[in-house]
């Protein structure tokens, strides 16, 4: 089984890292290809291409120029450990033990707008670049057009992905795959909350479910499927009656503020 989730527009690179190893992104040719065209950018350029502050815009222009090959950890950081959105919060990479970072090695994926497909380990550099921005390129009109099938045959690739692709990724990035061509079984969890007696998605808790769950797979070292069915961290629960084959929904009674 592989997890794949997005990536997360908020990065950490001054926290301790827990671990000393590290790997480099497999698709850095096609990274490299990208920040030569964005490069090109002006700040306004990108405040207007990612709707962005003028200081947001200058900072990540900063990072456009300044990216540059090779990655050691001290110009780079493990994606892991670089992502810091609630996605990871409830993923809490940091609590996980050798053992567990190993396994996640192996099992879970993060989707990228500039790197494509990252694995845990792989350094990254800082960078802000959603996989929906319509930043045209030299492969087409988007970024979809850019990567194109290289995500999607990236992740046949990956012994993990044999029998099931454990889909924890927003629809923004999952579009990004192309699940049709996929070879695995692909699965989404879906996470509703009560709000005012009924239950619906809440983003941000969705958001920290889709963590959670990466992290409950990761530290069980959970490969047969079903198993994840038994997921009731922070009082969600596997409800059979609003499931279908695949896309597989988990309740949680309203939270106390």
């Amino acid at each position: 089984m592989l997890l794949i989730v997005s990536p997360a527009k908020t990065l950490d690179y001054e926290s301790p890292l827990p671990t000393a190893d590290f790997t480099q992104p497999e698709l850095l040719d096609d990274a490299q290809q990208l920040i030569n065209e964005l490069t090109k950018l002006t700040p306004k350029d990108v405040g207007s291409l990612m709707k962005l502050s003028d200081k947001l815009a200058v900072l990540n222009v900063n990072r456009f120029q300044h990216w540059a090959q090779p990655f050691t950890l001290d110009n780079a950081r493990p994606a892991m450990f670089a992502f810091k959105g609630d996605v990871y919060t409830g993923l809490d990479a940091y609590s996980f033990k050798k053992a567990d970072i190993t396994f996640a090695q192996k099992h879970f994926r993060m989707l990228s707008g500039l790197y494509g497909l990252l694995k845990p380990l792989d350094l990254m550099q800082p960078y802000r670049l959603e996989m929906g921005t319509k930043f045209e390129n030299q492969r087409g009109k988007n970024l979809y057009d850019f990567w194109g099938d290289t995500i999607t045959n990236k992740i046949n690739e990956e012994p993990a992905a044999k029998d099931v692709v454990l889909n924890l990724a927003s629809n923004e990035y999952f579009k990004a795959v192309k699940p049709k061509q996929l070879k695995a079984r692909v699965i989404t969890p879906v996470f509703k909350d009560e709000k005012n007696g009924q239950f619906k998605v809440i983003s941000f808790f969705a958001k920290k479910a889709r963590g959670m769950m990466a992290a409950y797979v990761i530290k069980n070292k959970i490969k047969q499927v079903d198993e994840i069915k038994k997921f009731d961290v922070a009082g969600y629960w596997f409800s059979p009656e609003q499931s279908s084959e695949n896309e597989w929904v988990f309740l949680r009674k309203e939270q106390a503020v």
